[in-house]
């Protein structure tokens, strides 16, 4: 399950609806790399591929590959504005560590594919 606060639910729709393509979806998805040896992947997009776990959360598609779904299990999603800034923070019960960007993690049993932070 992952779960997904109001605030980055408004702005997932607004983005969502700012696209000229019918049918977008949020998906989500890790990727070996990043300081830490994974990193996410968050992104709209309207392609589909049989190898997706598809969900609603509060009204908007969620998409996951299945192989990213076991990194993923039990996600937080919040978006919070500060001042002229603001975006996406992400919660991983599942991570022991995260680089200080929160774009990286690590897992316990999983080394991933650490990189050199620019």
């Amino acid at each position: 399950m992952i779960e997904i606060s109001d605030s980055a639910i408004n702005r997932i729709k607004d983005m969502i609806a700012g696209e000229e393509t019918q049918g977008m979806f949020l998906r989500l998805g890790v990727n070996p790399g990043g300081c830490s040896g994974f990193s996410y992947s968050m992104g709209l997009d309207d392609q589909e591929s049989e190898n997706d776990v598809f969900m609603d959360v509060k009204g908007v598609k969620v998409v996951v590959g299945k192989e990213s779904m076991r990194y993923l299990n039990g996600l937080e999603i919040d978006f919070q504005e500060s001042g002229m800034s603001g975006g996406f923070t992400i919660h991983n019960p599942n991570a022991i560590a995260s680089c200080g960007c929160g774009q990286s993690f690590r897992m316990r049993d999983e080394e991933g594919k650490p990189e050199v932070c620019d």
